[in-house]
């Protein structure tokens, strides 16, 4: 691997077309292919976890599951409702909705307790989830009969509803997303490089991987089913990190070009490029594909669609660093130096024009050699400023910014320890959704409506009478319990066979809401021990909105320390194989660590309190949700990693130059913090993005990567890194030995330029990289 991204640039750059082609033909490849296999989405069983998931199972098995429902809504517009009036809605919307394919059956109108709303229950064909996909024509149908009743309102909610609005929404704040980010990016870019066409090219690279990256992401959905999030986390990461990898590859590209001064061609200038750059782009792509797999271990629908997303479009990212981008550098290249010979024709032109019009130049008077102004721009260093000033306080005083930054970041940490976790459900979805207002408005006439645990047994057909009467008996027991809903008779369902029974029991609570858990509690731990449990041979599991969201959270807690445990493991191993250093793997670790809890800690004390809800717009829920923490963790080191590995990277190129470990660290992180730091405003810019979006999860997962990309290019890459190096030294490299001193080598002799009459100045050869200790001329590995 140590030379594969050199001759994968050499063949790109000697085939410059080809590879342009090539890649384009993929990328088409990719998206045609996913487009007519289509996405294979994850089924209600996919989702089933704890003790919730096997009452699920058991029901499913009974034919007794949970179905996909709408509720439509029938009310007055104003003074009392009109029951003539509702009575004729109620008949044609029942009309209309039976003789629909995808409904199962339309319940008798339930009349509120104030009397003012009637409810009719629509049941559809199908399991749970493909409720959202057939829910449409249920909704043209109550806006048709909606219209023909303009005394009455009618409306309809129902979990297929909601769903079918959040998908919306989210759709649409993803395009408003990258209406936000693109444009930012651009103008990152240009400042950055100058130049609209060097500006597109990382811009085309990444949203090419990210277009080629849907398509796989579709083909893979039929080995690992989609949860309908692995879009999101392709757009989220692909922008990140495919303009990152290219940055850093044109930014090196651009290094050697001015280093060589002319002398290189672009061809290779791009393997130069490829010798340091490239491999730093595959071990970093290499670093967040393995972090991220880890995400597998938690054996969830939802992680392993993150991960499979993120996996597919760091990959592509990186191969598109590795072939397409060499070419297309090769191109730039060669039409920037046509347009400098056709510059330089001209201006010669215009020489032997002036000297035809105004005789010979004197010649008494030497001519000084005209250095191009380009040239010498480029050979400026890298940094300002105001890097300068960042790098200033551990330059000088590496234990105290050392001591000052580690307190900062843990005290930004601190508030992680008091972290709740909450499964979001339907409760907590934006208000902006027609059917959430709806679905408040059915809550409040119809509280049995909020939260509903299920009770269910599996035992002999034999005993199903004597389960009957237990769950029964249960049923009022927690009727006189005011965590139950009282009015709400207890209903049992038996299935045909008479194996697998059913009690549902209505609680008047939101779900996330400690008196909903607190009536889960008392179900799980009081109530059903005391009847069904006294019943032998009788295998009972409790599921539900309440049950589902608790055994899921339990079931990621359980999970956690396995995946952080071997985050950890092969984050150190890829970090010694990288830089062969076992304190550099230790330091990477803890560093990471350290810009995780960070980020989670701010993560927290915005979005579990309250005091910024008017300023981004959310509803605080107290508690996090529960999917955030773990898959950031995760994703946060493998995002570190990328800041790590080409920060190292450039102080390991330095060492093996010769420089002294103090002088190495100053030269690596100095001559990459402008373009780390640039390539984070990009992360940071395409991550805040998501802050504006309606859904919590989204605006907690935006605002933590933000957060946490700029501490680490900021506080860990230019205050906390630097001083624990400098204080380390050599040592920081254990068990790397340090590379020789290479003898001095002699500037070479100047070169007299051709004389053509008295007075012409001998000009000396520009400065070559191997008076440096480098030769220019062979690609030499720096990781």
């Amino acid at each position: 691997m140590r030379n594969r991204p050199v001759r994968m640039a050499r063949w790109s750059a000697r085939h410059p077309w080809s590879a342009i082609i090539g890649w384009f033909v993929f990328v088409v490849l990719c998206l045609g292919a996913g487009i007519a296999t289509g996405t294979e989405e994850a089924t209600t069983k996919d989702f089933w976890v704890g003790e919730a998931g096997h009452a699920e199972s058991m029901a499913t098995e009974g034919g007794l599951q949970r179905r996909p429902t709408e509720h439509v809504l029938i009310s007055s517009k104003s003074g009392p409702l009109d029951t003539e009036a509702a009575g004729t809605a109620v008949r044609e919307l029942t009309d209309r909705m039976t003789r629909l394919p995808e409904v199962d059956s339309v319940a008798a109108p339930v009349r509120s307790r104030d009397g003012s709303t009637l409810r009719v229950t629509v049941v559809l064909k199908g399991a749970e989830l493909e409720g959202r996909k057939n829910v449409v024509p249920l909704l043209e149908q109550t806006a048709k009969v909606a219209a023909g009743h303009p005394a009455l309102v009618v409306e309809e909610t129902g979990s297929p509803a909601i769903s079918k609005g959040v998908n919306d929404q989210r759709d649409d704040d993803l395009a408003l997303s990258e209406r936000i980010t693109l444009p930012v990016t651009l103008v990152i870019l240009l400042i950055v490089f100058g130049s609209v066409v060097m500006a597109g090219v990382p811009l085309l690279l990444a949203l090419s991987s990210i277009a080629a990256a849907v398509g796989l992401s579709m083909l893979a959905s039929h080995v690992l089913p989609d949860a309908g999030v692995g879009t999101n986390m392709i757009l989220l990461i692909g922008l990140a990190v495919g303009v990152d990898y290219t940055l850093f590859y044109l930014k090196r590209e651009r290094e050697e070009r001015a280093r060589a001064e002319g002398r290189l061609g672009p061809e290779a200038l791009v393997e130069l490029a490829a010798a340091t750059a490239g491999r730093a782009i595959v071990v970093s792509g290499l670093a967040v594909i393995v972090s991220t797999a880890t995400l597998y271990l938690a054996t969830d629908v939802i992680f392993s669609s993150l991960a499979t997303g993120t996996i597919l479009v760091v990959a592509v990212a990186v191969a598109s660093s590795l072939t397409v981008l060499p070419a297309l550098l090769v191109k730039i290249g060669h039409r920037a130096d046509r347009r400098a010979d056709r510059r330089a024709d001209r201006r010669a032109a215009e020489g032997d024009a002036r000297r035809v019009g105004s005789g010979e130049p004197d010649r008494t008077k030497p001519v000084k050699p005209v250095k191009p102004v380009k040239e010498a721009k480029a050979t400026k260093p890298e940094n300002g400023k105001v890097f300068a000033a960042l790098l200033r306080p551990a330059r000088r005083r590496p234990a105290t910014t050392l001591c000052v930054s580690v307190l900062l970041m843990l005290g930004l940490a601190a508030p992680v320890l008091g972290m709740k976790l909450i499964d979001p459900g339907k409760d907590t979805f934006s208000r902006d959704i027609p059917a959430m207002q709806v679905y408040d408005r059915l809550t409040a006439k119809f509280p049995e409506l909020l939260v509903k645990h299920e009770v269910v047994t599996r035992s002999a057909p034999d005993r199903a009478p004597q389960v009957r009467q237990a769950l029964l008996e249960l049923g009022r027991r927690a009727q006189g319990d005011p965590l139950f809903a009282r009015n709400a008779e207890p209903t049992v369902r038996t299935s045909a066979d008479g194996r697998i029974s059913v009690l549902e029991l209505a609680v008047p609570y939101p779900a996330p809401s400690h008196r909903a858990i607190e009536s889960l509690d008392h179900l799980r731990q009081v109530y059903l021990p005391a009847t069904v449990g006294t019943t032998a041979g009788v295998e009972t599991a409790v599921s539900g909105d309440v049950a589902r969201g608790q055994d899921y959270v339990a079931h990621e807690s359980g999970k956690l320390p396995l995946v952080i445990g071997l985050l950890l493991l092969l984050t150190s191993v890829m970090t010694v194989w990288a830089f062969r250093s076992v304190v550099i793997a230790l330091i990477t670790v803890l560093l990471n660590v350290l810009s995780a809890a960070s980020a989670l800690g701010v993560l927290v004390l915005v979005f579990q309190g309250t005091w910024a809800e008017n300023l981004l717009d959310f509803t605080s829920l107290g508690a996090i949700a529960s999917r955030v923490p773990l898959f950031l963790f995760v994703i946060l080191f493998g995002l570190s990693m990328d800041y790590q590995v080409f920060v190292v990277s450039r102080i390991k190129e330095a060492m093996d130059d010769g420089m002294p470990a103090r002088a190495a660290v100053l030269e690596g992180i100095g001559r990459s913090a402008k373009v780390v730091t640039s390539a984070a405003m990009v992360m940071v810019t395409v991550f805040a993005a998501f802050v504006f979006l309606h859904l919590t999860e989204m605006k907690q997962m935006g605002l933590c990567l933000a957060v946490a990309v700029l501490l680490d290019a900021v506080v860990i890459r230019l205050m906390i890194l630097p001083s624990i190096l400098l204080l380390l030294g050599e040592r920081a490299w254990w068990p790397r030995r340090p590379a020789p001193t290479p003898a001095p080598t002699p500037a070479p002799a100047p070169v007299s330029a051709p004389a053509s009459g008295p007075g012409i100045a001998s000009a000396p050869a520009p400065e070559t990289s191997v008076a440096r200790g480098r030769s220019v001329r062979s690609p030499r590995n720096v990781v």
